[in-house]
């Protein structure tokens, strides 16, 4: 069992091989943006939250499909590299060292995200040149933005020290599937 560090964290066991690195980046990270308790940052979920807003206009704006097909998943490490996060090359090299009790979920989670995402824009843009009425591209939108969030909700859990990640099932109650 974990130590209780407050504040709602629990420390869990990371595993030896890994805590000589996570130590050193826990000191660098103090003062940042940069969760000290996992070393991975919020701020990597704006690159979904930019997506989940054109989703929710959509409805509205169809022709903003375009703008959504853009949209790629983005590795954590390109996210910081391209952004202008003040502590980005921080947050970039912190996440080598980020423990596997939270990486592994995390990465699990932001597969699920993109791939959600990806074939949610893909079903999206079959719905609206098959001509499908706006109440249906409407409640896909919705659906999809809604499943979307879930997994950026779990996300944020996992950054801020939970290791748990979203079953499939879960996912699959949120699309109606």
């Amino acid at each position: 069992m974990g130590e209780d560090k407050g504040e709602g964290c629990v420390d869990v066991e990371i595993p030896s091989e890994e805590l000589a690195g996570f130590e050193d980046y826990r000191q660098r990270v103090q003062g940042t943006n940069i969760s000290a308790q996992t070393l991975l940052a919020t701020d990597y979920l704006n690159h979904f939250n930019e997506i989940v807003m054109l989703l929710d206009m959509l409805p509205d704006m169809p022709d903003m499909i375009e703008e959504c097909k853009l949209w790629q998943p983005k590795s954590y490490k390109d996210h910081f590299a391209d952004s202008t996060f003040r502590d980005k090359q921080l947050a970039v090299e912190a996440y080598d060292r980020v423990p596997s009790v939270y990486r592994l979920p995390f990465e699990e989670t932001i597969g699920q995200l993109n791939t959600l995402i990806t074939e949610g824009v893909d079903r999206i843009d079959g719905e609206i040149a098959g001509g499908a009425g706006p109440d249906q591209v409407q409640d896909t939108c919705r659906v999809i933005a809604r499943a979307a969030q879930a997994l950026m909700d779990c996300a944020s859990s996992i950054i801020h020290g939970s290791a748990t990640t979203m079953a499939q099932s879960e996912i699959d109650g949120l699309l109606g599937r």
